[in-house]
């Protein structure tokens, strides 16, 4: 037995160590994303901040709140083999539900992921138990604390109602006061925003930081909560003192307050959500030691101990899971593709959108626009231009670089002041408010308040919040139905499942990981991803289409080959398959379209008439990937139908004009590849003898039909298939012709110069 529970404890410390690993790549974007979007101050110093207040609010942490011990189940109704059965599935099923929504970069609340694993295991056992004893159903709510978890979901409505409508408030009269030229008024009224700014974040770090930890004394603890708002007033009026005296040394009073408010929201975040994670290992430790202390059976001694315990994390193991998360935070790529998303949420610029719209985000912007004309129409014009001009950012008319902030600093100020304040209410009246939900829909209440969602993009991110929020509800379902499976097979399969699971959990890790690294490196390679920074001259402009135009070719010899192949074979899995990869190639080329507009704007003067011949190749570019996909998906569907396959000499006619296609675009794609287009001419001609193949085969079909042929549906296939080449073939002819004259221009331009 003891074995057993040395092995249960090693297990339960390496769990809650991968537990805070994922916790944090997920969690991050909490208390980071304001400082990035903004640029307020370097990257390595908001790291540092972000770092310190972790360090902190884990060291200073009162331990571990009691929903990881009596929170959600009742732990003298359980044995204490059921108590570790519950802990050992939370567990496993909180790694995996984290590290899976890490890798679709969507963010999630790691409070809710507890509570519903917590109550998903506690649900499995106490049914478990009415089975096998007295049957009766009613009795389960002996075993759980309901009330607890129906708080939790009632605070999920209430986080993402309240704090977008409080965040779209507060950001609205922040920007109608500061407009974008903010530097212009930080004299003013940058000392009294500085002030409220400032005593909200204090105040936050009081009652949400350090209002709990240990060291404080019981009186001291008191007076906080019995003069919140003395405390709260004499803040302001210290912090708009200090503001005062930081505005006239010229110190920029917003990025002093991004920089405290990221120390604060990492302080919270460790002290609190700390819980989340070792919550369920300390407590089992915990439990262990009753048990070893009573010598009873673990079968038949009950948890009650549990329930009354004060059980308090040493410093030792909170100062090392401080430093476990410090070093997830500056290693972890999933943390950086959550904070991604939500960074694309709340852009003040058009970029290529991760998410596509749906019915309902039509409905929303369709409505909240029919909303906006009507005050329009009712507000007096004088008003209405005194308003807009508020939101004239200088930003939207000049050339975009590489570093510039996703949002401006009076934004990030409002997100962590909202935020702040929020959660710290919501903790004062003992609501059990989510750091996530608070967070994240105050950014997204900010970013449609600033005019960040306008019509070019209000419906993909109205859309990809519904996504998120989605998401979270999606977490409870997936936490309860986790932990309750894994209750279920740990305790009826015992030792075995326990290890089967583990070895399972290790694989999925493994495989996770090699999986998010390879999607990142496709990302970063992909070629036909056009950058808003990456192009500014004419030569950047030939190389940046020659290098795409080669690719396309390139793929588009190889899609073609298979397709003709896995439609001779009756190959209906290799069409699938090509079908979908060419959709995907057609979805590239579109999101590059996406980016045109910022491309021309960042292209210098000399280069801007160039450009013409860029966009015109995109178009034929995309001409020749839809003619692919047309063909693609008329072989799949042909197969899929289960129609008759193609004739032999069908078969070997379309294998012949692959080789010729194939040979042409072999030119094509040696000649952009190497930037070699002396004999572009030769190429060209080249046309007319492709196209001879094919009418002559049209021709060759049409006798076939009056006289052998007897299937309608392989010779419309047949028909398409050659029309489609053909169509792909003057679209080729269209773009090499279109690269003749751009290599003409380019020796006329050379020549003006």
């Amino acid at each position: 037995m003891d074995n057993y529970l040395y092995l249960v404890i090693v297990t339960l410390i390496t769990l809650g160590v991968i537990d805070l690993m994922v916790g944090v790549s997920n969690d991050a974007v909490n208390f980071l994303n304001s400082a990035i979007g903004s640029k307020a101050i370097p990257f390595r110093l908001i790291m540092i901040l972000a770092s310190a207040g972790i360090l902190c609010g884990a060291v200073f942490s009162s331990g571990m709140m009691e929903i990881a011990r009596s929170g959600i189940y009742i732990p003298s109704m359980f044995s204490f083999n059921d108590v570790l059965i519950i802990f050992l599935a939370v567990m496993i099923t909180d790694i995996i539900l984290l590290d899976i929504f890490n890798y679709f970069g969507l963010p999630t609340s790691t409070t809710v992921s507890i509570v519903f694993e917590l109550l998903g295991g506690a649900v499995c056992l106490g049914l478990y138990k009415i089975a096998t004893t007295t049957g009766d159903w009613s009795t389960l709510s002996q075993y759980i604390n309901t009330e607890k978890a129906s708080e939790i979901v009632v605070s999920i409505l209430l986080s993402v109602i309240l704090s977008f409508t409080v965040g779209m408030a507060v950001q609205y009269v922040s920007r109608l006061i500061f407009t974008f030229q903010f530097e212009k008024k930080m004299k003013s009224f940058g000392v009294f925003f500085g002030g409220v700014a400032l005593a909200a974040i204090s105040y936050f770090i009081i009652i949400k930081g350090l209002k709990t930890v240990t060291f404080i004394d019981k009186s001291v603890k008191e007076w906080i909560n019995t003069h919140e708002l003395l405390l709260i007033a004499g803040s302001f009026v210290l912090f708009t003192a200090f503001s005062f005296v930081l505005t006239r040394l010229k110190i920029n009073i917003l990025k002093v307050i991004i920089g405290i408010g990221t120390f604060a929201l990492a302080l919270s975040f460790a002290g609190n959500d700390l819980v989340n994670f070792i919550g369920v290992p300390v407590a089992a430790i915990q439990a262990i030691g009753f048990f070893q202390a009573s010598g009873g059976n673990p079968d038949t001694y009950m948890m009650g101990e549990l329930g009354s315990a004060d059980i308090v994390a040493p410093v030792w193991i909170l100062f090392i899971s401080g430093a476990i998360m410090i070093v997830t935070l500056w290693t972890s790529k999933k943390a950086k593709t959550v904070i991604e998303t939500e960074m694309n949420l709340t852009s003040q610029d058009a970029s290529t959108e991760k998410f596509q719209p749906n019915t309902l985000s039509r409905w929303i912007v369709r409505g909240f626009m029919n909303i906006g004309n009507a005050i329009s129409y009712l507000m007096p014009r004088a008003l209405q231009a005194r308003l807009d001009r508020s939101f004239e950012n200088e930003r939207s008319t000049k050339k975009k670089s590489q570093d510039e902030p996703m949002f401006d600093m009076v934004r990030a100020s409002v997100n962590l002041m909202v935020a702040s304040s929020l959660i710290a209410l919501g903790t004062s009246m003992k609501l059990p408010l989510s750091t996530t939900y608070v967070t994240f829909m105050v950014a997204m209440g900010t970013a449609f308040a600033d005019r960040a969602w306008d019509r070019e993009s209000a419906v993909y991110r109205v859309s990809g919040v519904f996504h998120v929020i989605g998401g979270w509800f999606f977490t409870a379902a997936c936490a309860f139905t986790g932990a309750f499976i894994i209750a279920y097979l740990l305790k009826i399969g015992g030792i075995m499942t326990f290890v089967g699971a583990l070895v399972l959990l290790a694989i999925l890790l493994v495989y996770n990981a090699k999986s998010h690294k390879k999607k990142v490196a496709e990302q970063a390679k992909r070629k036909l991803q056009l950058g808003k920074e990456d192009i500014h001259t004419l030569q950047q402009v030939t190389e940046a289409s020659s290098n795409q135009i080669s690719e396309v070719f390139a793929k588009s010899n190889i899609f073609y080959k298979e397709i003709v192949d896995g439609l001779i074979k009756n190959d209906l899995t290799s069409l699938a398959m090509n079908k979908k990869l060419i959709k995907k190639f057609l979805r590239d080329l579109d999101s590059t379209n996406d980016n045109l507009y910022s491309f021309i704007r960042n292209l210098d003067d000399s280069s801007a008439k160039g450009s013409r011949f860029y966009i015109m190749s995109l178009g034929y570019l995309q001409d020749i990937v839809e003619n692919l996909y047309v063909i693609a998906t008329n072989a799949h569907n042909h197969v899929d139908n289960n129609h008759k396959s193609l004739k032999d000499y069908q078969g070997n006619d379309l294998r012949l004009v692959g080789d010729e296609l194939g040979n042409w675009y072999a030119e094509v794609y040696n000649m952009y590849k190497r930037r070699d287009f002396l004999k572009i001419d030769n190429t060209m001609k080249q046309r007319d003898q492709l196209q001879k193949v094919i009418n002559n085969l049209v021709d060759k079909q049409i006798d076939h039909i009056r006289t052998t042929e007897n299937s309608p549906k392989n010779t419309k296939l047949y028909f398409s298939i050659l029309l489609e080449t053909n169509e792909l073939i003057s679209s080729t002819f269209k773009l090499l012709r279109l690269n003749k004259e751009f290599e003409e221009f380019k020796i006329d331009n050379k020549k003006i110069k």
